[in-house]
């Protein structure tokens, strides 16, 4: 059986746990339920669009899917975007985060998805 994935914001790291709680998401901005999504995938592939950086520099940042929950608990994981690519989100205009999307569909992963 594979994993299944969610994505949702968050603040910061410690707001991101506090929403975690007792394995349910109690997002407030609302679930995006990439199920077979990849963060290792997805999250390298548009921070590497939106910067131009490379996958190995992407996946070099040290908190590039940093596990912020227990590492020993059978799942759900939590895992943190890094800085960069929180902060090119926040600055990409909605014909670069399409782009982004675009190019996270012509992944294994992404293949099929609508990037809109």
């Amino acid at each position: 059986m594979g994993n299944i994935y969610d994505y949702y914001a968050a603040t910061d790291d410690t707001q991101a746990l506090a929403l975690f709680e007792g394995d349910v998401i109690a997002d407030p901005f609302g679930t995006l339920g990439l199920k077979g999504a990849d963060p290792y995938v997805i999250l390298c592939t548009v921070e590497a669009h939106l910067t131009g950086a490379s996958k190995e520099q992407v996946e070099a940042d040290l908190r590039f899917c940093t596990l912020l929950n227990n590492a020993e608990h059978d799942g759900p994981w939590l895992v943190s975007p890094t800085d960069t690519l929180r902060d090119a989100l926040a600055a990409a205009t909605s014909k670069r985060l399409l782009d982004a999307a675009t190019a996270w569909t012509h992944t294994e992963d992404g293949d099929g998805q609508d990037p809109g």
